[in-house]
């Protein structure tokens, strides 16, 4: 195993995210966005009120 200094290593993660795109990131915010909508759904479904 080799040893690469920590400013190697950040650059060639920086050239990576490049090469990446604006893809992932949309990935990212839109999973997010659905998970906080998912949780809010079943945190307040929990306060709605029966009136039977």
């Amino acid at each position: 195993m080799e040893h690469h200094p920590a400013s190697a290593w950040l650059a060639e993660a920086a050239s990576a995210a490049g090469r990446q795109g604006p893809g992932m990131l949309r990935i990212v915010l839109v999973v997010m966005i659905l998970g906080c909508a998912l949780t809010a759904w079943f945190l307040l479904r929990g306060y709605r009120r029966k009136d039977d």
